[in-house]
């Protein structure tokens, strides 16, 4: 079986404009243990992240989610449509965590294309992509900006 059959064949860098945007199929609801895990091994010591009794006075009312973790999530759920055919990630820019996100909350991606240029190697291709994530509510989570070098189907696709 070739390499290609594995992937995705509409995100090679020729498949994506400028002004494109994508949503994600799939969606992820943040779990308590991947949230407290990667603030514990990271030694992330605020409290709100992990500390119940503290945070059920707070104006939340409970835990808030790792910003780690939201854009993570985030990036994972787009990186299926946009990176699956990617060379390198050359770049993540411009990352807002926009609003709380809270144990049990189910994340949303979208990917808009904010540039592609041209690299400098023939097989491959520069995109720049703006993401977002929005909660069960659609309420904006994320925003973050990542560059990637896509191959060019011209070089990598069977033919």
């Amino acid at each position: 079986m070739k390499v290609s059959a594995l992937t995705g064949d509409a995100n090679y860098f020729e498949d994506f404009a400028v002004g494109d945007v994508l949503r994600h199929a799939r969606g992820k609801t943040v779990e308590p243990l991947e949230q407290v895990w990667t603030t514990n091994v990271t030694m992330n010591t605020a409290e709100g992240h992990f500390n119940e009794h503290l945070m059920s006075t707070s104006p939340w009312g409970k835990r808030l989610g790792f910003g780690g973790v939201t854009i993570s999530l985030v990036i994972g759920l787009a990186a299926q449509d946009t990176a699956e055919n990617a060379l390198m990630e050359l770049g993540l820019d411009r990352i807002r965590l926009k609003s709380p996100v809270f144990h049990g909350d189910t994340l949303y991606a979208y990917s808009e294309v904010l540039e592609t240029r041209a690299a400098d190697r023939p097989d491959g291709g520069v995109v720049r992509f703006k993401h977002y994530g929005v909660n069960q509510d659609d309420k904006v989570v994320f925003e973050g900006e990542r560059t990637v070098l896509l191959k060019r189907r011209s070089h990598w696709a069977d033919k």
